[in-house]
């Protein structure tokens, strides 16, 4: 008797499952019968040879319904990757590519690449999702974005991870701040000084902290930026200074405008930029072009 093999439908049957919690709604997701998805079910569960989910009421995983999901999430995205190594137009940039991004670089980088690629590359389609670090490294991983566009380091195994360009930070205060009247700033100006930041998750955040800790400035915990709009609003008031990456600064500020910025000396303080795909991913050629249009835009 031929033992039976494992198949995509299965597995991705069983990632469907696992992630909305019932057979109900997974069939509904893969657009299948309820019976059908459940059979399915039981095909990889006499493939494996265990139990991959408990009947009843909610569907929970068993341990070996755990250990089986992330090596299921593993074989579809590899799959996926495969499907995409087939012959394509030279540059490799048609279809549609997700692509995941940090809520404090998209908005100050992307415009300028999408209307690049909308010009050069017409039939490419570029879905864009932001999101904090820690939860685009896992989209990454779980196959829901293609490639990311973070700060650095980003968590993660399993990435190839393209260097793009350092962006320094600017100190930015309130106009009427005694250090306006500096050309730059050094780590003794900051001593003392009450320093805003972003709520956690943010690397900027973890980076505000740090540099805090080498100068002395004391982080002001009871006000903690979501956006990098916010920070600036409340270093304008007086309540503080704040970290602003150069790209923001060179967009968003503006002479006449209630906070100035400046240089740290010598360039001490800046933030890394990188571009980060699934090593072994089909479509690394595109990826490594977007990469080049990214370090040009930078």
């Amino acid at each position: 008797m031929q033992r039976p093999r494992l198949t995509a439908r299965q597995l991705s049957y069983f990632v469907a499952l696992a992630e909305t919690g019932g057979f109900t709604r997974a069939a509904e997701r893969m657009g299948v019968s309820q019976p059908s998805l459940s059979q399915q079910i039981r095909a990889l569960e006499d493939v494996i040879g265990g139990t991959v989910v408990e009947r009843g009421g909610a569907s929970i995983l068993t341990p070996l319904g755990r250990e089986v999901l992330d090596r299921a999430r593993h074989i579809l995205i590899g799959i996926a990757d495969l499907e995409n190594v087939r012959a394509v137009v030279d540059d490799g940039l048609v279809g549609t590519i997700r692509l995941g991004v940090s809520p404090t670089l998209g908005p100050y980088i992307l415009p300028s690449l999408v209307a690049r690629l909308h010009r050069e590359h017409p039939t490419l389609r570029v879905h864009i999702r932001e999101g904090l670090p820690d939860a685009l490294a896992l989209g990454l991983s779980h196959g829901d974005h293609d490639l990311i566009l973070a700060q650095l380091p980003v968590p993660g195994a399993g990435f190839h991870c393209e260097r793009l360009f350092r962006e320094p930070l600017h100190l930015a205060m309130a106009n009427d701040h005694p250090l306006h009247r500096k050309a730059t700033i050094t780590q003794a100006d900051l001593a003392g000084q009450p320093l805003l930041t972003l709520l956690p998750g943010y690397r900027l955040a973890e980076q505000a902290a740090a540099i805090a800790a080498e100068t002395g400035a004391i982080l002001q915990r009871d006000y903690e930026g979501t956006s990098l709009d916010a920070v600036r609003q409340m270093a304008g008031m007086g309540v503080g200074l704040t970290l602003l990456p150069d790209l923001y600064v060179r967009q968003e500020v503006r002479e006449d405008d209630d906070v100035v910025v400046r240089p740290f000396e010598g360039g001490r303080y800046y933030r890394e930029i990188g571009l980060l795909w699934r090593i072994g991913a089909g479509r690394a050629h595109a990826f490594q072009l977007l990469a080049n249009y990214l370090r040009s835009a930078g």
